[in-house]
């Protein structure tokens, strides 16, 4: 599918939406969606693909329910300001090349924007650490700066999408550190945020984080370590329709800690809450 918007398939309607009550934000637990790749739906065991489709119909509901999808790193700034009510924080995994050719056409026509966590130590290679495949191409150097160019957010993944829990020091600062600067110098912004591998975090993984120069991290379901540098997020794939993205939405505050301090997102150096893993 070409990135022209013009090419983008016409948005299907979807009755159900309308019935359903405006989503009131629950401004100590921000939103935050994972996505990985968007593509027409194959095999795919791993559950981390999208269709084009599929999107274009949860982002429409969305900005039917008066909310609109942007990066995290906007998301915290703005809930900071006391101005993120509105505001759902949209992240994608991994860096796939469709980012640029399905997504970002999407993103555009329904005015959000992302933020798109990339692997700088496999630009342009694929998704080897999944080894029931399918086999996925990722983001190259060229890729990366059409989404900077394309108003995304871009932050790291890690260099090679390791499990951080399981590495020395040494691998650990090489994938927290060494990836961000790498990522600096292909986009020429600052990297604010890191993205958790598989999701697996502890207190030293955190730390190291943080202790790099990120103002935030992505985790999935952090518990006792939720804050700033570990975000909870809520996965989203091809079988959410309206329904259950508004249940989600519902079960949110319930099943996710509100962050240390409130909406105002805690400072870089506030300290870490909870036992780790």
């Amino acid at each position: 599918m070409s990135a022209d918007p013009a090419h983008v398939p016409a948005p299907v309607a979807v009755p159900l939406a309308k019935a359903l009550p405006p989503v009131r934000p629950r401004p100590a637990r921000p939103w935050v969606l994972m996505y990985h790749s968007v593509a027409e739906h194959t095999e795919d065991p791993y559950n981390v693909t999208v269709s084009p489709g599929r999107l274009d119909r949860q982002l429409r509901w969305l900005r039917r329910r008066g909310l609109r999808g942007v990066g995290v790193g906007e998301l915290l700034r703005e809930r900071a300001a006391g101005r993120g009510s509105g505001l759902v924080g949209l992240t994608f995994d991994d860096g796939y090349a469709d980012f640029i050719e399905e997504a970002v056409p999407l993103l555009r026509r329904h005015g959000c924007t992302a933020t798109v966590f990339v692997l700088p130590g496999r630009l342009g290679g694929s998704n080897e650490w999944d080894p029931l495949g399918p086999r996925k191409p990722l983001l190259t150097e060229t890729g990366i700066r059409a989404a900077v160019g394309a108003g995304m957010e871009i932050g790291s993944h890690g260099l090679r999408h390791r499990d951080l829990t399981r590495t020395d020091d040494d691998t650990l600062r090489q994938e927290t550190e060494g990836s961000r600067a790498l990522v600096e110098e292909i986009t020429g912004r600052p990297a604010r945020g890191f993205c958790y591998p598989y999701g697996t975090i502890d207190r030293r993984v955190v730390r190291a984080v943080r202790e790099a120069g990120y103002e935030y991290g992505c985790a999935i379901d952090p518990g006792p370590l939720t804050g700033t540098h570990a975000l909870p997020r809520v996965h989203v794939g091809e079988e959410d329709t309206a329904l259950r993205l508004y249940a989600k939405w519902l079960l949110h505050p319930l099943r996710r800690r509100a962050l240390p301090g409130g909406p105002a997102a805690p400072a870089a150096g506030a300290p870490l809450t909870g036992a780790g893993r």
